[in-house]
């Protein structure tokens, strides 16, 4: 496979977290090649609903993360041309609401602004003006005017443009099997096509990850956790005016339970159409279609929004997420391989923590102070490899 030049970086993934890492390196001047088995964002990717959520975590080094990538998205949204900068941003905040006893949702706010969050407790009242087609049995709701969404797709092509501009280059239906080594470092990456010379390897594999890594010979643990979204007719605008969850959807989010979980998320998109969600469930990477999964998931917005009982499902889809047993992504280095980095584990974050996993990234391959503290996600961490 003739090359102009030996690319400094091959990335394995044309996601939108290896599209993010290519995107940051190749402003950095780092020269990058993006290989994927498919095409451009794919995988995962194409399977997500494009949230950008500080709403949804803890107080920890995740939520740290997340924050930095809020702010993160609008530099890298400057960075990108006209031609290709539409990518259905919307900075349309979220309300997270509870049914029940408001004391654990205004706790967990509380706990957030400690850590450096807008969020806003508010009474049902402000939840209505805010909402005015929820159900009324809401007893009080945060809003997060920090959440945001983007097309999951449209980014991720986005951001691979933005490289490509830069003298970077993306193969599609190129197929990585594993890494050439001398000496201990890599030199290149094994693939359908050929060897690639290359200065480092970025395995940014999605939930493929932990495959990739193993063909490579430096194992790590990620898994994937399937997840299903139900996707409306197209209604009129301002009838969902913002992303809107249940208090539930927080603690599957840091569940580790490997049984079905569901809890109420709904948001609409630009085109009209109303995305409902969500579930989590460890099943391998069974693609069946559960008819019980999504009757979970109409159900629960139907609890939340009544008047979406009559409204009409046109299609459902699933996919796939990176799953790491600690719930924290693995961004670093590979210390049992000089030239071996991951950028994995994200599960259903991947999206919002994209930008600045890529400059995170970035930073830790030129020998840069870090933005965030590194240390939570690096690889050689119990979780990820066996001991």
């Amino acid at each position: 496979m003739a090359r102009s030049a030996t690319p400094d970086v091959v990335v394995v993934g044309a996601g939108v977290v290896g599209a993010a890492c290519a995107e940051a390196l190749s402003a950095a001047g780092v020269r990058v090649l993006v290989i994927d088995r498919a095409g451009p964002a794919a995988g995962t990717t194409a399977a997500g609903e494009g949230n950008v959520l500080v709403s949804d975590k803890e107080p920890g080094p995740e939520l740290d993360l997340a924050m930095a990538s809020r702010a993160e998205w609008d530099v890298v949204r400057g960075r990108l041309s006209a031609a290709v900068a539409d990518i259905e941003w919307e900075a349309k905040g979220g309300v997270v609401v509870a049914t029940g006893d408001p004391e654990p949702l205004q706790e967990f706010a509380g706990k957030q602004r400690a850590a450096g969050v807008n969020a806003r407790v508010i009474a049902p009242a402000e939840v209505f003006e805010l909402e005015p087609l929820i159900t009324p049995r809401v007893t009080v709701g945060v809003h997060y005017p920090d959440d945001a969404q983007v097309q999951p797709v449209l980014a991720a092509t986005a951001l691979l443009a933005a490289a490509r501009a830069r003298g970077g280059e993306v193969l599609s239906g190129v197929t990585a099997l594993g890494v050439r080594q001398s000496r201990g470092r890599v030199v290149g990456v094994e693939t359908s096509d050929g060897d690639i010379a290359c200065g480092a390897v970025l395995n940014a594999c999605g939930p493929w990850a932990g495959a990739f890594a193993a063909s490579a010979g430096a194992a790590i643990e990620i898994l994937p956790r399937r997840g299903m979204i139900l996707v409306t007719a197209p209604l009129p605008s301002e009838t969902v005016r913002h992303k809107v969850y249940d208090a539930d959807y927080v603690g599957a989010v840091g569940s580790g339970d490997a049984e079905l979980q569901t809890s109420t998320v709904v948001e609409s998109t630009r085109g009209g159409t109303v995305l409902i969600g969500s579930s989590r469930e460890r099943i391998g990477f069974d693609e069946t279609i559960r008819v019980r999964v999504l009757r979970e998931l109409a159900a629960k917005a139907w609890g939340l929004f009544p008047f979406l009982g009559d409204v009409p499902v046109m299609r459902a889809y699933g996919g796939f997420r990176p799953y790491a047993p600690d719930h924290l992504p693995v961004i670093g280095p590979d210390p049992r391989m000089a030239g071996l980095w991951h950028a994995t584990g994200h599960e259903g974050a991947g999206i919002g923590l994209a930008p600045a996993t890529g400059r995170l990234i970035t930073e830790l391959f030129l020998g840069l102070a870090p933005h965030v503290d590194a240390t939570p996600f690096r690889v050689d961490r119990p979780a990820v490899i066996a001991a």
